[in-house]
């Protein structure tokens, strides 16, 4: 399996002979050089959306048009594929889909989720994470959010030993409340922070996240550099 952080919450998984993207942001990515853009959906055939927020939905219609199928919440699944002729597949919370070998389950998360048009925010739905297995693993992709006593039930349903975690605070739960989430709910092996280091308002350093994690394995991932697990 290999995991790629394409800056804030944007990344490339590889596993079980599929590439999913999830949540792309490239050209408004202040942390994602130009250079790396094609690099980074090269190969890629399904986009995992956890919310229609700019800075993880503004770009997916037109990577989409690459000839990727985009996965995500019903709502706006529909919309765009009514809209935009886009290649779709649309669920819901508690739902679980298959690409290929690897097992996709939608999970809650709580956040928020709009975007902009010209008559004012659109809201397509709601906020979510994802349960992602493979190879042997199961990955919890938190998406935008906060602590929830979801994650317990979570934990107890699907056991994930890898959790890629929301952490920069301001709009999503920082550091000390990604690590109590990690020890409260869950039996995380790895952790990969995310949704930090992208504007000055969000934490820039996952100390308190590594300090607080004894016995985890967190790493703080580079842009465009492989995690092999």
């Amino acid at each position: 399996m290999r995991i790629t952080w394409l800056g804030h919450s944007s990344f490339r998984l590889e596993i079980a002979g599929e590439t999913l993207l999830i949540d792309p942001w490239l050209d408004g990515n202040p942390m994602l050089d130009e250079k790396h853009h094609d690099a980074a959906i090269r190969g890629a055939s399904h986009i995992l959306l956890t919310h229609a927020h700019f800075d993880h939905a503004s770009e997916v219609v037109q990577i989409a048009r690459k000839g990727l199928t985009v996965v995500g919440q019903f709502d706006l699944m529909s919309h765009w594929e009514a809209t935009e002729n886009l290649e779709v597949i649309g669920f819901n919370k508690g739902g679980t889909i298959s690409i290929g070998d690897v097992s996709v389950t939608m999970v809650h998360a709580t956040h928020s989720s709009s975007f902009s048009t010209d008559d004012g925010p659109h809201v397509p739905g709601t906020e979510c994470g994802f349960i992602i297995a493979g190879e042997g693993h199961t990955i919890y992709v938190s998406g935008d959010t906060d602590v929830m006593a979801d994650m317990g039930v979570f934990h107890d349903l699907h056991a994930p030993d890898i959790g890629i975690l929301c952490a920069g605070g301001h709009f999503t739960m920082d550091m000390k409340r990604a690590a109590y989430a990690a020890k409260k709910f869950f039996d995380f092996k790895t952790v990969i922070p995310c949704h930090y280091k992208t504007f000055p308002v969000l934490e820039q350093s996952a100390e308190a996240l590594v300090e607080a994690l004894l016995g985890v394995n967190v790493i703080e991932p580079e842009v465009m550099k492989p995690i092999e697990i």
